[in-house]
């Protein structure tokens, strides 16, 4: 019986690259998003190349909308044996002292809330396939801070303690628990996101860094984590640009 996967924020970036890159190791993969016009998108496309998905409405900050999503979860065509939770983003880079308490709660409710409201809905199904796995995508500002980014590494180190935290829980169960962290990943949306959409201010984050990541190369370190056999858990894994030896320290040409 075909194996499913479940991925959050699969409208875009990251999210879209792990869905076809799963479907074409072999997952049934449920898109969730809250855009449901580009899931569609998604989903004929990864048809198109061979693959199984199909395009599952969820806003994570939502409780009812998570319901629907352990619901589809449940009615999906084999067993769920993986769940990436990669919903998320940043709002801002503001000083902690002048910080939009609004920009904090968004990112705290989408990438800390969001997580934990989708792994507690579909744990059970996870447990019961005999071999599930959670993947949770946090990001290099789970582990070191910088200036202007105090709201999201909040939010961030906030995700990988319940990373840390539901590994030692399930510690003795049939779920692993594998943490994925990139450092400076150039997708369509992060940025522009993250500035209001400005993309000038987007533009200047990637400026002169040559061959920064983009969400295939995450969707591969997601996969190849996911496709070890169940017995080896991958705990972190922390994947960086060349051009970037650590948040502070990023090579830009000229």
């Amino acid at each position: 019986m075909t194996s499913v996967a479940v991925v959050t924020g699969a409208s875009s970036g990251i999210g879209a690259a792990t869905a076809r890159r799963l479907a074409a190791e072999g997952f049934h993969v449920l898109a969730a998003a809250r855009r449901t016009d580009r899931l569609a998108d998604l989903v004929a496309e990864i048809a198109g190349a061979g693959g199984s998905a199909t395009a599952v409405a969820c806003d994570v900050t939502s409780d009812e909308s998570v319901a629907g999503l352990a619901a589809a979860a449940a009615a999906a065509p084999g067993p769920v044996t993986l769940l990436v939770n990669n919903a998320g983003g940043a709002r801002g880079l503001d000083p902690v002292e002048t910080g939009s308490v609004g920009d904090w709660q968004w990112m705290y409710d989408v990438n800390v809330l969001g997580t934990l409201r989708v792994t507690q809905a579909l744990l059970p199904a996870l447990e019961s396939s005999g071999a599930g796995t959670i993947v949770v995508v946090s990001s290099t500002a789970g582990f070191t801070v910088y200036e202007g980014g105090g709201g999201y590494a909040a939010a961030k180190h906030a995700q990988t303690a319940i990373a840390g935290t539901l590994r030692l829980e399930l510690c003795g169960r049939p779920v692993r628990v594998v943490e994925i962290d990139p450092g400076m990943v150039k997708t369509d949306e992060f940025s522009l996101v993250r500035f209001d959409g400005d993309p000038d201010r987007a533009a200047a984050v990637y400026a002169g860094v040559p061959d920064p990541l983009v969400a295939d190369d995450v969707a591969d370190c997601i996969a190849w984590c996911a496709t070890r056999p169940h017995h080896v858990n991958i705990d972190r894994l922390v994947v960086r640009p060349l051009a970037q030896a650590a948040q502070h320290k990023v090579h830009r040409v000229g």
